[in-house]
């Protein structure tokens, strides 16, 4: 066949599955974000990756699992499933395998792999042929500082007969988040402290949360995790400067154990820099893995291929905590529903999954001119995944109580019901706190966070071998967080008990047990004359910008060892 009888051949094929597609994610936001340029339309014969989401089974009954292994008073409670457990459940049904195998087969793709679960394919093929598969896709290259990506800014659909195997294709839509300079004091009412204030460290964190000197891990099957995405890595030379400025009133570790992916180039990353040191730090003693994914072919979503190196490896660590997310309204439903799924499988393995809640408050989205709205981020919206918000001492000066971080991430979900677990405590919320923002601003219904919360404001981080001071956001908070879980979990593993899991259930259960409750201070929102700029207010027990509160150790390990 020459060339030009194949040109013809792909217009054709292309014409018949675009007459008989379907949209597989009609809501999602294809445009391409202001810092992403516009380099080129992509030639025919270039490659790209894409990874296709096929259709899962018993997910409703996944479902109902999660809930009893998450739930202390069930008597299943704690009994994890294998990932060849976990496989077994949700694996497409083999008409879904054979139909989609079918489809790639019959455009000649032929490179493809998957993982454990069989629920993901992923598949190398010509800029031809993938738009041949996705009728409406055009892959175009942009660019970002050094960084490039193929993707299409219109919408894709697949032949109707795939449809209904498919949940969505990665590595068509969805640019990563745009990464925030963390190494900058805030503006605003804390400007003036900045001069003042020493900052946060190891010795700080610790003696705020009640963690001693001998606070650190001894279990040798213990372990715990980050995850770092595009553009952000940690280097060991700032981990072992890092614990020798810092760490030398306990016994620590000042090296990661295992790196999973490969570590990119060039400097060093504030925020990939404080997530390792600050989970080793509170978390100490314990051994730590680093996922790191730059992304070997321009069309990957390194996100999404995170999740899918867990569902492809049997042994990972109890807890991982990861600095991410997008606004939920620039998603797909069907895009989110999926990975809450993968969520669940990691929470049905035993393994503690924390987000950082985000450094915008409650978000603000400009509907109408008039018209503005809350704009909550996922997966901090996920009901399947544990959120971590942030605080900053009342006193710069000195180891005070803590009060509301006003950039503290948290609010509702227009997505994903309120889950059961919580509905007592944010209803309570609802109806004790007066103002509340005006209902049209948020959905009195979804999944409220965040869960919990720690300091989040003014830490001390060394990055490309210098100390730097005044790192703030809940970048900060969640790896501390992690790490006391981690510490909690040494102690039930030495005593014979199961990992933690899921924890958002138990500690919803607990009603603040174990935490110090944040009663003061509000966090941003939109700057219009309705809500001028102040989203929701901290309060006792839960709130949607502290959650419960912050960790008190000693109280929150004699809450959890049972």
């Amino acid at each position: 066949m020459n060339a030009k009888t194949m040109r013809i051949a792909v217009f054709v094929l292309s014409f018949i599955w675009l007459v008989n597609g379907e949209l597989l994610e009609a809501d999602q936001d294809a445009s391409v974000p202001e810092d992403w340029i516009l380099v080129e339309r992509v030639g025919p014969l270039e490659e790209v990756e894409l990874t296709f989401a096929l259709k899962q089974q018993n997910v409703n009954q996944m479902k109902e699992l999660l809930k009893l292994v998450s739930d202390p008073d069930s008597h299943q409670y704690g009994k994890y499933l294998s990932l060849e457990e976990v496989a077994a459940l949700v694996q497409p049904s083999q008409l879904t395998e054979k139909v989609v195998q079918n489809w790639l087969q019959s455009h000649g793709v032929k490179n493809c792999h998957t993982i454990v679960t069989r629920d993901f394919l992923q598949c190398v093929m010509t800029v031809q042929v993938a738009e041949a598969l996705l009728p409406g896709a055009k892959f175009h290259r942009y660019r970002r500082g050094s960084h490039t990506l193929l993707r299409s800014t219109s919408l894709y659909s697949v032949h109707e007969d795939v449809y209904q195997h498919l949940d969505f294709v990665g590595g068509v839509h969805r640019f990563p988040p745009k990464g925030k300079d963390i190494s900058k004091g805030w503006e605003g009412a804390r400007q003036s402290a900045l001069g003042y204030h020493l900052g946060v460290t190891p010795s700080v964190v610790r003696s705020r949360y009640n963690l001693t000197a001998k606070d650190v891990g001894t279990a040798t099957n213990n372990s715990q995790a980050v995850a770092q995405f595009l553009e952000q890595y940690y280097h060991p030379a700032d981990l072992a400067e890092f614990m020798s400025l810092f760490a030398g009133a306990f016994t620590h570790m000042s090296a990661v154990e295992r790196v999973v992916g490969t570590q990119g180039g060039g400097k060093a990353g504030i925020e990939a820099s404080l997530d390792v040191e600050y989970i080793m730090s509170s978390g100490a003693n314990i051994s730590t893995w680093v996922f790191t994914n730059p992304g070997r072919h321009e069309t990957q979503e390194p996100f999404l291929q995170w999740m899918l190196l867990l569902s492809n490896m049997s042994a990972v660590p109890w807890v991982h905590t990861i600095s991410y997310g997008d606004d939920e309204d620039s998603l797909s439903d069907a895009y989110m529903n999926r990975i809450n799924t993968e969520f669940m499988k990691v929470g049905l393995r035993g393994i503690s999954m924390l987000f950082a809640s985000g450094d915008s408050g409650a978000g603000c989205r400009h509907l109408t001119k008039e018209r503005n709205t809350f704009r909550p981020s996922f997966p901090a919206s996920s009901p399947y995944v544990t959120m971590v918000g942030g605080t900053s001492f009342k006193n710069p000066f000195k180891l005070t109580y803590e009060v509301t971080d006003y950039i503290s991430g948290g609010g509702f979900s227009n997505v994903f019901a309120m889950p059961d677990y919580q509905v007592g405590a944010v209803q309570a919320y609802l109806k004790s706190v007066q103002p509340l923002p005006p209902q049209t601003y948020f959905n009195i219904t979804g999944r409220a966070y965040p869960d919990l919360a720690a300091l989040s404001d003014n830490y001390w981080v060394v990055t490309n071998r210098v100390p730097i001071p005044w790192v703030s956001g809940t970048s900060a908070s969640t790896p501390v967080v992690g790490g006391i879980l981690s510490l909690i979990n040494d102690q039930r593993f030495l005593k014979g008990l199961p990992s933690l899991g899921f924890i958002n259930p138990r500690l919803y259960k607990l009603q603040g047990k174990g935490l110090y409750d944040v009663t003061e201070g509000c966090h941003l929102s939109c700057l219009d004359d309705k809500v001028e700029g102040k989203g929701f207010c901290a309060s006792p027990s839960w709130d949607p910008v502290t959650g419960w509160g912050t960790p008190n150790y000693p109280a929150l390990l004699k809450a959890l060892m049972d």
